[in-house]
């Protein structure tokens, strides 16, 4: 890929090639997003198979989260002394491991062993992709670009969905709790081998290659992707910002960007808080116990919410660039935190055949259009270049935390037997769309609009703020 040059291309490059390189990037999206939806189908064989209670069950569902906690803080490092294409390459070989060994523990511990490897390859994949697509994009479009990641990590739940739905119909009961639960997290292997095959023929990131002292290959590779003029204007002013950077994690601290680390840090925390993972990872498992669907129904409407995850997806890839970052955020909070309210309202008032359905329906498409795509979009962009590896690892660090907090007290607060007499299963939505509320606030408050602004020009715009 890195070889041939496209037809297409004349001054303005070729959106063909950078769409084909995002592309082979966004396979860790995928991956990351096969690796945290396999849960949802297998949780409830794994239960039975290791009769696990409700603090082992929420374990067994967010260990992986154990290894995102050392992947990002191991990928910061990766990213910014060996780059981001190899840090890819490590993801991939991360996944095929765990794809493998999680398919064929015989305990809980070496199962646990499997899934944490895999979060090491989560981790990293999480932070790497986004920026990497950040970096190589031109700005006009480099919303839409960090986008298809997000996009990739809901087609790879939708995908995960639809595996896990077609291996429980191939078996009784019995079989899913001994085997098909195996198969589920085995058929992981195919795409990590996909992405370590690809990400040997993408380039490196230019910005990466530019700290490296590789000038020359940096600006082939942004001349290939917008054109002479876009490559000139982009080495310019990646040059003269670099120039101010000390390119240690103490930058930081100055004036100007401390806010950039704490709004990173707040925006990473409530993106998880506000709830999104108990319906990724715990969706069928609420759809039989609140709901009362058979397993089988479960997981088809488990699909329907993936589906309708990947359509406003698409939505939030088409309108980014054009509504811009905030305003999204804050309406797509704002009915995140509604529907939850709802979910939680009609789950205490036991009122949850029909309507628990549609309320989380209408929870993952405010999610998908706003706080899903757009955390991911900001986070890529604030963070100066010579540090970016490092100090988005800070900010997913604190994300995969509190997806950890999050999906380990979920099983723990719903099964309460006092908070299941007064509320009847409600009281986790209602402390999840109170964080909505938090995310509204923080998003009018703190968070300026990033839309069509060069990386360059958002740094320098954090340090006129000291």
């Amino acid at each position: 890929m890195n070889q041939t040059r496209s037809t297409h291309q004349d001054d303005h490059g070729s959106t063909v090639y950078l769409t084909l390189v995002v592309l082979v990037a966004t396979l860790g999206g995928l991956l990351f997003g096969y690796d945290t939806a396999v849960i949802s189908g297998a949780i409830g064989f794994l239960q039975q198979h290791f009769e696990l209670d409700a603090a082992t069950k929420g374990w067994a569902a967010s260990s992986a989260l154990v290894g995102c906690f050392a992947g990002v803080t191991f990928a910061g490092e990766l990213n910014d002394r060996l780059g981001r294409r190899f840090a890819l390459l490590i993801s991939a070989s991360l996944f095929l491991v765990s794809a493998i060994g999680t398919a064929l523990p015989e305990t809980l511990t070496q199962f646990i062993i499997f899934r944490a490897i895999g979060g090491l390859g989560v981790g990293i994949a999480s932070m790497t992709s986004p920026m990497y697509i950040a970096e190589i994009s031109p700005a006009r479009i480099r919303g839409r670009m960090v986008s298809l990641n997000q996009f990739a990590i809901i087609f790879g739940m939708l995908v995960v969905y639809f595996v896990n739905y077609f291996i429980v119909g191939q078996g009784d009961e019995a079989w899913n709790t001994s085997t098909g639960w195996r198969w589920m997290f085995g058929s992981e292997a195919i795409p990590a081998l996909l992405l370590l095959g690809l990400m040997l023929v993408v380039p490196e990131s230019p910005r990466f290659l530019f700290k490296q002292g590789n000038q020359e290959k940096a600006r082939r590779i942004l001349q290939r992707i917008d054109g002479e003029t876009h490559a000139d204007r982009e080495i310019a002013e990646i040059k003269a910002t670099m120039d101010e950077e000390t390119g240690s994690i103490t930058q930081l601290l100055q004036p100007g960007m401390r806010i950039v680390l704490v709004i990173a840090i707040l925006l990473a925390v409530l993106q998880q808080i506000t709830g999104i993972n108990v319906f990724l990872y715990y969706a069928p498992e609420i759809l039989k116990s609140m709901a009362g669907a058979e397993t089988d129904v479960a997981l088809l409407q488990t699909v329907l919410v993936g589906a309708v995850n990947l359509v406003f997806t698409v939505l939030a890839i088409w309108i980014v660039d054009k509504v811009g970052r905030k305003p999204l955020m804050i309406i797509g909070a704002a009915g995140m935190g509604i529907c939850l309210t709802a979910i939680g309202l009609s789950v205490s008032a036991g009122a949850v055949s029909g309507w628990l359905l549609i309320f989380m329906l209408g929870y993952i498409a405010c999610f998908a259009m706003s706080v899903g795509p757009v955390t991911w979009v900001i986070l890529s962009e604030i963070f100066p270049t010579k540090i970016r590896g490092r100090a988005l690892a800070i900010a997913t660090f604190f994300l995969w935390f509190s997806n950890f907090v999050v999906s380990q007290t979920f099983p723990m607060m719903d099964e309460h037997p006092w908070l299941v007499e007064k509320f009847n299963h409600g009281f986790p939505f209602f402390v999840y769309a109170a964080f909505c509320l938090v995310l509204v606030v923080v998003m009018f408050c703190f968070v300026p609009e990033t839309k069509g602004r060069t990386l360059e020009e958002l740094e320098r715009m954090w340090l006129e703020r000291r």
